[in-house]
């Protein structure tokens, strides 16, 4: 694993009289499971001078980008920034996205890449491990935590595999099954990865490589995946006005979650990291610090 600056990651620079000052992002490339390069980006967090809400030391706050996300994006950045002044942050980019390797397979191996980033950031000595997923993101935290918990709490993976389990949950403007059509935007999407024309768009408007091999098996979907989290603490956050997946999916997930799990409807919200403003980044932060852990 090789450790670089973080290169075009904006930095904060240091001023005398600022309140918070951030130190330089660390990026790397980490290796899954399935041997596939993921580029990653690890931010300390924010020293905060003064504050009324000083950063927990040993969380960290993995997040998991939505559908043609990297970790450069701006709106994806902009989330790291909010969430490093409540602590730590490892951001990543998808297989198939940006810089890392591999194509993706829209939710299912990812779960993997997931995985390679939650060891990395315990292996940087934080305890406590918050997932933060969006849209896609948002399905493959649900499934992670499903699989990586009940694998661990079993016995079931080797020594030098564990580590990989979450302590919290976020799943942000995520859906509740697979193949959903009803919308214009999944309807877009889904041309886009089903036919051939549409992965070039994908290729070359969006820096995302598509695998053009259907799923096999279908992997777990998310609102199979809820029950199994227990009694892993889970939010589920989703916007009134999401033009991707309706209000009809965050309630099948809530459901299923039981009393394990809390819904949040976000009123005037659209999907996934554009639509979720500074106000809900810092209150998903206060959650996240509070249960995960």
């Amino acid at each position: 694993m090789s450790i670089r600056p973080a290169g075009h990651v904006a930095r904060s620079t240091v001023r005398p009289n600022s309140e918070t000052t951030r130190p330089t992002p660390m990026r790397t490339f980490l290796h899954t499971d399935d041997g596939v390069t993921i580029d990653s980006v690890y931010d300390p967090g924010a020293v905060v001078y003064d504050s009324s809400r000083p950063p927990a030391r040993d969380l960290v706050f993995v997040v998991a980008h939505g559908f043609t996300g990297d970790v450069d994006r701006p709106y994806v950045r902009r989330v790291v920034q909010a969430l490093t002044r409540h602590a730590a942050v490892v951001t990543f980019s998808f297989r198939g996205h940006g810089a890392s390797g591999g194509r993706s397979t829209v939710g299912d191996k990812e779960v993997l890449d997931l995985a390679a980033a939650v060891r990395w950031a315990r292996g940087l000595g934080h305890t406590r491990v918050a997932t933060i997923g969006f849209s896609m993101g948002g399905s493959v935290v649900l499934r992670h935590a499903a699989l990586y918990g009940e694998r661990e709490k079993g016995g079931g993976e080797e020594p030098g595999e564990r580590g990989a389990h979450t302590d919290a949950v976020v799943s942000v403007s995520a859906p509740a099954r697979w193949y959903y059509r009803g919308t214009p935007h999944m309807r877009r999407l889904h041309w886009m990865v089903t036919r051939p024309e549409g992965r070039l768009v994908g290729r070359y408007g969006f820096r995302t490589r598509i695998h053009h091999r259907d799923w096999n098996p279908v992997p777990m979907s998310p609102v199979e995946a809820v029950p199994r989290i227990a009694p892993t603490p889970l939010l589920i956050v989703h916007g009134e006005l999401d033009g991707y997946f309706p209000l009809d999916h965050p309630r099948m997930l809530a459901q299923a979650a039981g009393d394990h799990g809390e819904l949040w409807l976000e009123p005037g919200m659209g999907h996934a990291e554009h639509a979720a403003g500074d106000d809900l980044l810092a209150r998903i932060g206060d959650w996240a610090v509070a249960r995960g852990g």
